[in-house]
């Protein structure tokens, strides 16, 4: 369990308080180090990371019933900007990727769609050409009345009524707002 603290400073040196009741009756440990303090206590831990190193011989800490206070002496006069330093996120890993060849490998996978897309269209084109005037009404008013989701060659079957939308399953159709 952590304790919770609070520190200010003057040109010379930092005093950190360490918010805890009756500290020597929870037999407290406090050691101070260049650029670490590291305070224990019975069931409580608090480890600083400090921003600037200190001098250890001229710093010092105290029990008062409510609190601990710990003086570290300034190595120099600067102004702390904070009691500790920021820690330092080591990114994973990360691999580079070859843009170049995803990019490639992207083009490719287009333009072995739009080669699909264009058989099916010549296969389409194909089957129209061939067919009776009957087969090519039927798949003209079926594309045009389904909004393109039908195509049937059947006119006898076609021929009866409008044909109705069938999207694809998992999606629904919209008409086009204007």
């Amino acid at each position: 369990m952590s304790v919770r603290h609070d520190w200010y400073q003057s040109e010379s040196k930092v005093v950190i308080t360490v918010l805890l009741k009756n500290a020597t009756e929870k037999n407290y440990a406090v050691k101070i180090g260049p650029k670490q303090i590291h305070m224990t206590a019975d069931g409580y831990e608090l480890t600083l990371s400090l921003l600037h190193p200190i001098v250890v011989e001229r710093s010092s800490h105290k029990a008062f019933p409510s609190k601990v206070e710990i003086t570290l002496a300034k190595e120099t006069g600067e102004r702390w900007q904070s009691l500790e330093q920021k820690p330092i996120l080591v990114a994973p890993t990360i691999q580079t990727k070859n843009w170049d060849r995803l990019l490639n490998e992207e083009e490719k996978a287009e333009e072995k769609d739009a080669k699909g897309e264009e058989a099916l269209n010549q296969l389409f084109k194909k089957i129209y050409s061939s067919s009776s005037p009957e087969v090519q009404k039927a798949m003209n008013k079926s594309f045009s009345e389904s909004g393109g989701t039908v195509l049937s060659t059947n006119w006898s079957e076609v021929s009866k009524e409008k044909v109705t939308v069938k999207p694809p399953e998992g999606t629904e159709f919209r008409e086009w707002e204007k």
